[in-house]
């Protein structure tokens, strides 16, 4: 009977350590990162495009990481200098991702500021890369006769569309988008000085 109240003793310990180490300790440690000058929070449209993108799993294939290039060729392929932790000041929760189907896109909005190409890739993406593999999103779109759309119309290359009819950008793919071009994390990063307390 002992050797089990040791046991139990022994897993109650290192699960303990264990939250500690890994949950608490770095919590803490963030809790008072502040926003760097050049980063906003998300707007209205900005977090309501956040929230399709985690309904839409695009975080199964895109990560939002440029990570060190001691290790990758991250910098090397144009998505930017390494991420730091206030670049995620307002990302809650964060979207880092772990497999790269697709590019990061931490800075798509800086890399691709075309608001029509994210509307395009969206809608149907071979049209604008002939070898990607990501799904399109037709169901976020709608098909209206030319005369009478009202909305923001999707300029389709020519043999794409149908005739007398414009491709509509549903309101949540306006929003998406807004979500992808407000992904900009190119200013300088900004890191606490050694042995300096961040305010909260």
């Amino acid at each position: 009977m002992s050797r089990m109240w040791l046991l139990l003793l022994g897993a109650t310990a290192t699960m303990t350590f264990a939250l500690v180490v890994l949950v608490v300790v770095p919590n803490a440690m963030l809790e008072s990162i502040p926003a760097p000058p050049e980063l906003r929070a998300y707007s209205q449209a900005e977090a309501e495009g956040r929230a399709l993108y985690v309904s839409l799993g695009c975080i199964y294939c895109h990560t939002q990481q440029v990570r060190d290039p001691n290790f990758t060729t991250d910098a090397d392929r144009g998505w930017g200098r390494p991420s730091v932790p206030s670049d995620y000041v307002y990302d809650f929760p964060h979207q880092l991702g772990t497999m790269r189907t697709g590019p990061d896109l931490i800075n798509v909005g800086a890399r691709l500021p075309d608001r029509q190409w994210h509307l395009l890739h969206l809608y149907q993406p071979r049209i604008v890369a002939p070898w990607s593999l990501m799904p399109s999103f037709p169901f976020l779109f709608g098909w209206k006769p030319a005369g009478e759309a009202q909305g923001e119309i999707v300029r389709l290359p020519p043999g794409s569309g149908r005739e007398g009819q414009v491709l509509i950008a549903s309101p949540e793919a306006q929003h998406l988008v807004d979500y992808l071009l407000s992904l900009n994390r190119t200013y300088p990063p900004s890191l606490p000085e050694a042995g300096q307390e961040a305010a909260p």
